[in-house]
């Protein structure tokens, strides 16, 4: 039952006493309808408002055409054909307007200039191997332009369209969505980041609007008995802060009003003289809301106002976004696979440079820097990886990346050539660990690394790394816990300091040195900046400037402090998508890398790679992204 629904009969009482004192417009909601006259030639089927505050015009679609209207229903242009639903958004000083094209049997979206009452070119999008029964359009924080399709038997899609003041020359699927298997309708609140959608024997839900959220519902309202919903939930329309919502068998609309709890019922209102209310459309005002609406029953349209307006809610910061230009090629296992990258730089040519990352079902991957795979090697599920140069084996100088395997709770070691870059095994080192988890490196001067591998159970163990007869060896030097879980972690080899996460509490600073106290000094904690789990931290060291980056995989963004005392929060942002290149956005994101390192090319200054925990654009498995550290800067003004 929605608790949130049900109102005591004492505390209605006092609700009605205290609304008696109140102005009008926070009294109890009032409805006047009446007839709205229309061009009488054309079977309309959708209602809408041009958007803009100080229009007065009206868009519809019919058998006959999508229309623009007048303030009094006359007809003022049309874009010939057979449509079916309705929606719209601005674009720029023009309206952007979705539909179904019955005759096809396909969605469009078609841009309207109400000034010259003209239509442009209209975008289909490919036809669907499911029917289509309605959509509804989204613009994201960054401007990014969706539609949502919802069809039968449960099947949703989120599609890609545009972005800014601009449709693109060709519409992009994005992802799936599995809605109700009766949805009929939805609608996009933008600035809530919300999509809702009607299950007409249930009630009606919400969903998370963003390309890179997870496909989780939350009831907005449900039938009776487990709500106020008398026969059916239908067509509704939403608002910041608040949804209205048609019984169309009851005759009855619906408002709730969002607050921290979830959803609660304001007010019923009753539709006299409509038989089968449906096509709502709304749009607020200085003293409320102004509504259109239509009976399926005989075809008539009306309109009203309301004296409501719901309250304002508190929503969360609007993060700035930063886009990817690369990718890496999906790894070859499903599921939650892809998990922790590291970076290995040339040490003569930059582009030959790699990123590696770990298939915790497989092994280890190595990519160029346009994401091609170059190397598997599938030793075991590891985890994470950590990269250092210069290792003496026996008489030969190589690069070694060091990986946990959560097979043999061991550190599975590769040398890297310092020419062309290949991996080979280089060695195993067992733990005592249960679960071995994280991994990370230290190197204090030249000759001398440690590794820091963690468990679970949040114990830490340091060892030295040696090879002077060829066969790399680890001596354990020095024990530590964290109370929970630990995640990432990151050594400064220059400051002789370790950073490590603990998934749930925050990030810690501890003395990397093997023969100094393991005293666990708090970098950041959980709460309104940093939110659980925290996964991934690296560490940017450019001219003058260190900086923390650490994965907060709670809100699917990216923290960034500085890298010495006090580590002053700098800012955060969001890995959104590249419509341009094809590339989706980021979340759910375990490991991260990032280097100051001049890759050459949009990497001078160099680049951030995190894991990707929900590929899509198209969907496929996992991967990693690659994304300028000069466009982290710019978003984030850091000197």
């Amino acid at each position: 039952m929605n608790s949130a629904l049900f109102v005591p009969k004492q505390c209605l009482l006092a609700m009605l006493i205290s609304l008696a004192t109140v102005p009008a417009l926070a009294a109890s909601p009032t409805l006047k309808l009446q007839p709205w006259p229309h061009t009488q030639e054309v079977s309309i089927n959708a209602l809408g408002f041009v958007p803009g505050q100080s229009t007065t015009e009206r868009l519809a679609s019919a058998r006959e055409g999508l229309l623009l209207l007048d303030a009094q229903g006359r007809e003022l242009s049309r874009l010939e054909g057979a449509f079916e639903g309705l929606d719209s958004r601005a674009l720029g000083a023009k309206a952007l307007v979705a539909s179904l094209d019955s005759t096809r049997q396909q969605a469009l979206l078609v841009s309207l200039d109400p000034e010259k009452r003209q239509w442009g070119k209209p975008l289909y999008l490919p036809a669907r191997d499911f029917p289509v029964n309605g959509l509804c359009l989204y613009r994201d924080e960054a401007s990014n332009l969706f539609v949502f399709l919802v069809g039968e038997e449960g099947k949703g899609e989120q599609w890609l369209v545009g972005n800014g003041e601009h449709l693109n020359e060709r519409a992009q699927r994005v992802r799936g969505l599995p809605l109700p298997p009766d949805a009929q309708t939805c609608q996009v609140q933008d600035s809530a980041n919300q999509l809702f959608v009607n299950e007409e024997k249930v009630g009606w839900w919400a969903y998370p609007a963003s390309s890179e959220a997870d496909a989780v519902r939350v009831p907005v309202a449900m039938r009776t008995p487990f709500g106020d919903i008398q026969q059916a939930a239908g067509d509704m329309a939403a608002l910041p802060g608040g949804l209205l919502g048609l019984d169309p068998q009851a005759g009855q609309l619906h408002l709730y009003q969002q607050d921290s709890k979830g959803w609660a019922a304001k007010a019923s209102l009753a539709l006299p003289g409509l038989n089968e209310p449906e096509s709502l459309a709304i749009r607020s005002t200085q003293t409320g809301l102004e509504l259109l609406l239509r009976d399926d029953d005989n075809g008539r349209l009306y309109q009203g106002q309301i004296n409501w307006q719901p309250a304002s809610v508190s929503l969360p910061p609007v993060l700035p976004t930063v886009a990817a230009i690369g990718q890496s090629e999906p790894v070859a296992r499903q599921g939650d696979a892809a998990d922790d990258p590291a970076i290995w730089v040339h040490p003569t040519t930059p582009a030959l440079s790699r990123v590696l990352g770990t298939n915790k079902k497989e092994g280890l991957l190595a990519y160029d820097l346009q994401g091609k795979l170059l190397q598997e090697l599938p030793v075991g599920r590891l985890n994470n990886v950590d990269v250092r140069t210069n290792f003496k084996l026996g008489t030969q100088t190589v690069d070694l990346a060091v990986a946990s395997n959560r097979d043999h709770n061991s550190l599975s070691l590769f040398r890297i050539d310092r020419v062309s870059g290949e991996l080979r095994e280089a060695g195993e080192i067992p733990t005592p660990l249960n679960e071995i988890y994280g991994i990370c490196l230290f190197q204090p001067v030249e000759g001398e690394l440690y590794a820091f591998a963690n468990g679970k159970d949040g114990r830490y163990l340091q060892y030295r790394l040696s090879a002077p007869d060829g066969v790399v060896k680890g001596e354990l030097v020095r024990q530590f816990s964290v109370d929970s879980q630990p995640e990432g972690c990151v050594a400064d080899d220059q400051r002789q300091r370790l950073f490590l996460g603990e998934e749930d509490v925050g990030v810690w600073a501890v003395d990397a040195r093997a023969d100094r106290p393991a005293t666990l000094n708090s970098v950041i904690k959980v709460g309104p900046q940093l939110h659980a789990d925290v996964e991934g931290i690296a560490l940017y060291q450019g001219a003058g400037n260190d900086y923390l980056v650490i994965s907060s995989q709670g809100n699917d963004s990216y923290l960034v402090l500085d890298g010495e005392p006090p580590y002053a929060v700098r800012g955060a942002f969001r890995v959104g998508l590249n419509g341009t290149a094809g590339i989706d956005g980021a979340s759910e994101t375990d490991g991260l890398e990032v280097t100051s390192a001049n890759l050459g090319g949009p990497w001078s200054v160099g680049m951030l790679v995190v894991q990707d925990g929900r590929k899509r654009m198209p969907e496929q498995t996992q991967n990693f992204k690659f994304v300028p550290w000069s466009e982290v800067a710019k978003a984030l003004r850091l000197p």
